[in-house]
């Protein structure tokens, strides 16, 4: 069925993704907690947000939301760049150390589409492309997300 057959690649990325995280605690290299990584997979997709709309969009308080970027901000992982337009207002942006970190998932990624590529036909792969898009923009309605794309290594 194409659900389960989706739920099963899905289910594979996170799966890859918890695997090279908890090799790098075992060698000592991870330093964010589980909840920092939500927190910075959210950053990261919103696209240099503001305290406040990081804290409104994972419905938590504007203090609990400061806390939780003052600690990414001390491990290194965001820096607050102050915004042009109005100068009150302070922008999150990821490091280069967390887009090394983020690129152990991200790396991954880009082996999986470069497998697709080598597999099925470019019709095939236009055709999942126009699907994604579909499925991205119609039919996920509820979640909306800057296109801008973070840099491999």
């Amino acid at each position: 069925m194409l659900k389960d057959a989706f739920f099963d690649v899905y289910t594979k990325f996170k799966l890859h993704f918890y695997k090279e995280i908890f090799q790098r605690f075992q060698t000592r290299e991870a330093s964010l907690t589980t909840v920092e990584t939500f927190c910075m997979e959210t950053i990261l997709a919103l696209g240099r947000p503001t305290v406040n709309e990081f804290a409104t969009f994972m419905c938590i308080s504007p203090p609990n939301a400061a806390y939780k970027v003052n600690s990414l901000a001390k491990k290194g992982y965001i820096h607050r760049v102050q915004s042009e337009t109005d100068r009150r207002e302070f922008h999150l942006e990821v490091t280069q150390k967390y887009i090394d970190y983020y690129n152990i998932s991200s790396a991954y990624r880009s082996v999986v589409m470069e497998r697709i590529a080598e597999r099925f036909s470019p019709e095939d792969c236009a055709k999942l492309e126009e699907m994604l898009n579909i499925i991205s923009q119609e039919l996920m309605p509820e979640i909306s997300i800057p296109h801008a794309r973070i840099p491999e290594n």
